[in-house]
């Protein structure tokens, strides 16, 4: 089953819950608001957004609802990049991986992270 698309606002919101684990509306919109200016009922509309969309789950402790991530970084990251290869790259991985290199000098640990990576795939 295909996961709800967060939109870049959710996606922040799941990188802190994926971060700081369970947390209130209060605790995540300090968070936000080290970035950037963004009020509490604000804050609060969108996390009730992703509970709808399924993107978190919510529980009642004492007076806070607390929310908690539904989906798991690895899974909204495979999705996000699948999307991203399929639109960008016509699905071609290859090319998605040599315009990266391309455009962005990769240290001697990345090569060799890479090339483990290639490994690790082969065997």
């Amino acid at each position: 089953m295909a996961l709800a698309k967060p939109t870049e606002s959710e996606l922040e919101i799941l990188q802190l819950l994926w971060k700081k684990g369970p947390s209130s509306v209060r605790e995540i919109n300090d968070e936000l608001s080290k970035a950037k200016e963004v009020g509490y009922t604000t804050t609060l509309k969108m996390m009730q957004l992703m509970l709808g969309k399924e993107l978190v789950t919510r529980t009642e402790q004492g007076r806070f609802h607390i929310y908690k991530s539904a989906v798991s970084q690895k899974s909204m990251q495979e999705q996000l990049l699948n999307k991203f290869v399929d639109a960008a790259f016509g699905g071609q991985a290859m090319d998605m991986v040599m315009q990266a290199l391309g455009n962005h000098k990769a240290s001697k640990d990345e090569l060799d992270q890479i090339k483990k990576l290639i490994e690790g795939l082969e065997s």
